[in-house]
């Protein structure tokens, strides 16, 4: 149960508020955006997703920059009102097609309207885009994709050699195109969080993949539809270490510690040949969520080195190099390093040919910052910086600098290697030949390496 539910603009702007049962304060917005501004609690520099001020619950996620909020004073399950944050988010993009500020303010009569159908007096009604939309009736205004940031290779859906940009997933899924009718094709996303944790010596000590396969579906008249994965998947440990590293695309035994599948999916012959069947509600929605532990290799390996040069001074060296195929490129890269409280300065120095890279020097954190464009797989980039100090050093100089945290996000590249082999929809009749389109992407939960 919630008292408040209300989305805020990354300024801080209101632009949804909705109050269903009037016992939080009206000026509960403006305490929870100041709040988490200027949030100074453990040193940490973001607010946790559930606090609690004045007896008040604040719970929030960040969804394409906006904070979706909601309030009580009612001990609820966090994880629930988490979920149901995610799932409001969800629904408001199915309808809007493009979840952002813009569309949100010339499209605030049917926000409220779902908002109204999601949530009665604080009860969680239905948070399922199928169901609302025998209840909800205002057509969305539909903001042209064109005047979208681009997302860069990442977004690229791939069906055989045929390409289409990522605004193509967009579209709302109850208005028309032009002519009064919709472009049947279905969008297929396998999305792998990968954390790694290296010592010192660069060995792996943690690895894990948090994966999903996100589906979004365009097709009218819900047909039926057969989605194949690796014949080769197991679930559970089996202790065996797993397949052959040489690739990232070519098949192989997968082997998965957990899964769970959405409500819609049959599991009739799953256990035989690896296909799931399920016919898919509108919208957006995970048709499976799976979690890995086992070895893998990963995309990237770190080397870290800290070493005194002088009184005052000291030397890193970052090196990062790519273990993955020369034919796959990653992009928006961000390595990040903890330097001793005591460093003042710092000067860079980058290999002879680097092209797209910055660097920085945080002084009021103290953390360096180094940047890469894109890499490319196969290569190897080195940074050098030179610490000055304005004391000199005292213990151990890498016990008071790092760890190297590494982000990144790898398009059509998956480190665990499970696929989609084929997507299969039943036909309406023989000219029914609806569009497949599918997209890997991993991208770095925690990259880690201990100096």
């Amino acid at each position: 149960m919630i008292s408040q539910f209300f989305v805020l603009s990354q300024r801080g702007d209101n632009i949804v508020f909705r109050d269903y049962r009037g016992e939080v304060p009206k000026g509960s917005a403006e305490i929870f955006f100041r709040k988490v501004k200027f949030w100074k609690e453990d040193g940490e520099g973001d607010a946790p997703p559930v606090f609690n001020v004045d007896g008040v619950n604040y719970f929030h996620v960040k969804v394409a920059g906006l904070l979706f909020v909601a309030t009580t004073r009612v001990n609820v399950s966090p994880s629930l009102v988490l979920e149901l944050l995610q799932r409001i988010a969800r629904v408001i993009k199915d309808y809007l097609g493009i979840l952002n500020e813009d569309s949100l303010r010339k499209n605030f009569v049917l926000v409220y309207e779902l908002l109204d159908e999601v949530i009665d007096f604080g009860y969680v009604q239905t948070t399922s885009t199928e169901v609302l939309k025998s209840y909800v009736f205002n057509e969305p205004i539909v903001v042209d994709a064109a005047r979208l940031p681009t997302l860069g290779p990442a977004s690229i859906f791939m069906q055989g050699t045929k390409r289409m940009p990522g605004t193509a997933v967009t579209k709302s899924v109850v208005a028309n195109e032009p002519g009064g009718r919709k472009r049947e094709e279905i969008f297929v996303d396998i999305i792998e969080k990968i954390s790694v944790t290296f010592s010192s010596s660069g060995y792996i000590l943690t690895s894990e993949i948090d994966g999903t396969i996100q589906m979004k579906s365009y097709l009218t008249g819900n047909p039926e539809i057969r989605l194949a994965l690796n014949e080769e998947l197991s679930i559970g440990r089996g202790g065996r270490s797993i397949y052959d590293y040489n690739s990232s695309t070519g098949s192989g035994t997968v082997i998965l510690d957990d899964c769970n599948f959405h409500e819609s999916v049959h599991l009739d012959s799953f256990d035989i040949d690896r296909t799931l069947t399920l016919v898919p509600p509108d919208g957006e929605f995970p048709v499976m969520n799976y979690r890995m532990t086992q070895e893998f290799k990963p995309p990237f390996r770190i080397n870290a080195l800290i070493e005194e040069a002088g009184a005052l001074r000291a030397e890193v060296i970052l090196k990062v190099r790519a273990e993955f195929p020369s034919s796959i490129t990653a992009n928006t890269i961000q390595v990040q390093m903890p330097l001793p409280p005591y460093t003042t300065r710092v000067s860079f120095e980058l290999e002879p040919g680097a092209v797209g890279n910055t660097t920085d020097f945080k002084e009021a954190n103290k953390r360096l910052e180094w940047g890469l464009k894109k890499i490319v797989g196969g290569s190897e980039h080195t940074l050098r910086a030179k610490l000055t100090f304005s004391q000199e050093l005292h213990g151990n100089i890498t016990r008071e600098a790092g760890p190297v945290s590494m982000t990144f996000t790898i398009p059509m590249y998956n480190a665990s290697r499970l696929q989609v082999k084929y997507l299969q929809i039943s036909k309406k009749s023989k000219a029914y030949n609806p569009y497949r389109w599918v997209r890997y992407v991993t991208q770095s939960n925690s990259y880690v390496a201990r100096l």
